[in-house]
């Protein structure tokens, strides 16, 4: 069984693109499970409305994690809530990743925009990523491991503020075969660069080089929001 394990806080505008696009895989032996960190939309109500097995969630490591703990499944496939998946992707992906006898991997991602920045980011994104693939390993967004590799390293590091995606990869490849793929992609929204893209272009920069200089992120200096409310949502609350 493969199971898809969406970690998700205040996600009613892009969960049901996301969930729409895994049950449109085709792949029978399938579970999608939503780890929710006590959103206060209508998520919980989306995700079971499709049909997910909804767990509580935390920030996104532990989300991942607690969805770990409820999935059925011999393959995880821990997806972003704001990914879109296109016709066959996770078909042509696991033929690649059984192929290659990979234990855990990731893939090229595009934006669905057609601002010329975004074509840029995208080269600079597959090449960096697979240009240190063997030696300091990256992915992003989507990963695909293995569950007992996701067991033997203890899941993702929960005490990791940003960037515990990164070290996920780094920890698994030290104890399975990880291998980035160029011949599969999804989409990704680009919604935090449109928020001010000048703001997270330099947080994800500085990310890097912290984490390339001294480890793991385990202080707030970034101060990352894992947080998705619409635009006045807040103040329509509290009105």
């Amino acid at each position: 069984m493969i199971s898809v394990i969406i970690p998700t806080l205040n996600e009613e505008e892009y969960l049901p693109v996301v969930l729409r696009s895994v049950k449109k895989q085709g792949i029978k032996d399938l579970e999608i499970i939503v780890a929710d960190a006590g959103s206060r939309d209508r998520t919980v109500e989306i995700a079971k409305s499709f049909g997910c097995k909804v767990t509580k969630g935390g920030m996104p490591g532990k989300g991942r994690n607690e969805g770990a703990k409820a999935a059925k499944g011999d393959i995880f496939v821990f997806l972003d809530a704001d990914a879109n998946l296109p016709s066959n992707f996770l078909k042509k992906f696991l033929k690649e990743f059984e192929r290659k006898r990979l234990d855990v991997a990731g893939c090229l991602m595009k934006i669905p925009n057609k601002k010329r920045i975004y074509r840029v980011f995208e080269k600079l994104y597959q090449l960096y990523f697979k240009s240190t693939e063997k030696f300091y390993p990256h992915a992003t967004n989507c990963i695909v491991t293995r569950r007992w590799l996701h067991e033997e390293i203890g899941g993702f590091d929960e005490i990791v503020k940003l960037g515990e995606d990164f070290k996920y990869i780094q920890e698994a490849s030290k104890k399975g075969k990880f291998g980035f793929l160029t011949n599969v992609w999804f989409y990704v929204s680009p919604r935090r660069a449109e928020e001010d893209m000048t703001r997270i272009i330099t947080q994800y920069f500085l990310a890097e080089a912290y984490m390339t200089l001294f480890g793991p992120i385990r202080l707030d200096i970034f101060k990352y929001r894992f947080d998705h409310l619409p635009k006045g949502w807040r103040k329509q609350k509290k009105s």
